[in-house]
């Protein structure tokens, strides 16, 4: 057990790394690569792909295979199919839908699991050691969101982000597209998967030959919603995940769209959608570190009621702002986003570790990834999508007409965003009843 909080941490750092190596430059790519109208679909892959395997790989990790063993099993799939995301971008100009999406989708199945599963082990870890969760856990996470920041900077600063002209040592220029972030996330997962493998065991709950299918099958973790306080907490926790993937999939193509605009096209906001994105994630660090005390002093109620108002203001600052004067509006935004996700994702994580049976921590977890990252993400963003394209559409670039951009009324559209999110906002003031412990 020695070192083994700096040990979590860096599991986290890797954790979170694979997934931030794309998220916010792959719908530029799609766009460019043919692929546009796809875009709602793909971040849609990974809410669908939660509607089984977060709960399932949750309870195999309760009852069968330690957790950090199969956390290594899940990065190794998730990685070698990342790894042919990066190949067929990179043999092809515009690869096949069919396979591209395939191999996505594959790699979504492994991974999604695992935020919940590395969850699970970092409490498990910790009660095991007799820590203090609430105050724990939040500076153990912290680390996950500076390698998703580590990662996105990387991909920014080495320019495969986005579609830009580069200058080859021959002195011509190439335009490079976005691809390689594939290949990085593929080979931190891999890395993940050896070191998980030097963590601790903790174990599985015991069971006996007389068990019922019923509980072979661990369908005992159910039981967590007999209070009707945890089943208010995963409808409203549904309805947040709709917020969490509307700005993973959409803000890259909202502020690239602004190069469209002869007043913005220079603009260093409007060329840098992913360094602007990454102050989210600075954001969200520094945030990180403020639920403890929030938690402890106004409970999981008034946690949860901020994270929804954060994100009605994250929209609506949106819906106002632009690369030039603008700027400073995308920038709050941007710093409003670690509120709004920390106060949903790390709260929730403890306030549902804390009320669930300590036999289930790994089932709870994976049922939560699945109604939030789940059902939650695959309606919203699927609606989202169709918001989007109600309101914007795609054009060839003025720069370059290989790189397409997503033009429109987005003020319009993050006007429907910031509505959603006060009517959950107010919904969840009235039905959820929860004391502050």
């Amino acid at each position: 057990m020695k070192f083994i909080k700096a040990r979590l941490s860096m599991m986290c750092a890797q954790e979170l790394a694979v997934w931030g190596a794309y998220p916010t430059s792959m719908s530029n790519y799609l766009g460019s690569a043919g692929m546009g109208y796809l875009i709602a679909w793909f971040f849609a892959i990974q809410g669908l792909v939660c509607l089984v395997m977060p709960a399932l790989v949750g309870i195999i990790a309760d009852r069968y295979v330690p957790p950090h063993r199969l956390l290594a099993m899940c990065q190794l799939g998730a990685g070698v199919a990342m790894g042919c995301c990066w190949w067929m971008g990179f043999t092809a100009h515009e690869p096949s839908p069919l396979w591209f999406t395939l191999a996505f989708t594959i790699s979504s199945m492994f991974f999604m699991p695992t935020v919940a599963l590395s969850n699970s082990l970092i409490f498990k870890l910790l009660r095991r050691g007799g820590e203090d969760t609430v105050s724990t856990f939040p500076r153990i996470r912290i680390f996950g969101t500076i390698g998703f920041i580590v990662a996105m900077l990387f991909v920014n600063c080495a320019g495969i982000d986005d579609g830009r002209l580069v200058m080859s040592m021959s002195g011509t220029n190439r335009f490079q597209f976005q691809f390689w972030q594939f290949l990085v996330s593929a080979i931190i997962s891999l890395v993940l998967c050896i070191y998980s493998l030097t963590l601790p065991d903790v174990g599985v709950n015991p069971h006996n030959n007389d068990e019922s299918l019923y509980d072979r099958m661990g369908l005992k973790a159910l039981s967590i919603f007999r209070s009707s306080q945890i089943v208010v907490f995963f409808i409203f926790s549904m309805l947040m995940g709709m917020c969490v993937k509307v700005t993973n999939g959409f803000s890259g193509p909202f502020i690239t769209s602004f190069m469209a605009d002869d007043g913005y096209a220079a603009s260093f906001g409007a060329a840098n959608a992913t360094l602007l994105t990454s102050i989210s994630q600075v954001a969200e660090a520094v945030c990180v570190l403020l639920v403890p005390f929030f938690m402890k002093r106004y409970g999981v109620k008034v946690v949860l009621t901020v994270s929804m108002l954060a994100w009605a203001l994250r929209f609506g600052t949106y819906a106002l702002g632009n690369p030039g004067d603008g700027l400073w509006l995308l920038i709050f935004s941007m710093i409003i986003y670690g509120v709004a996700f920390d106060f949903f994702n790390i709260a929730g994580a403890i306030y549902l570790e804390g009320a669930t049976d300590k036999r289930f921590t790994a089932s709870a977890q994976g049922l939560w990834m699945m109604l939030t990252n789940g059902v939650g993400a695959s309606i919203g963003t699927v609606l989202a999508g169709y918001v989007i394209d109600y309101f914007c559409h795609w054009t060839p670039s003025p720069v370059n007409p290989k790189m397409s951009l997503l033009v429109g009324n987005w003020p319009a559209a993050w006007l429907v965003f910031t509505v959603f999110s006060l009517i959950t906002a107010v919904a969840f003031v009235i039905t959820f009843r929860a004391g502050r412990k």
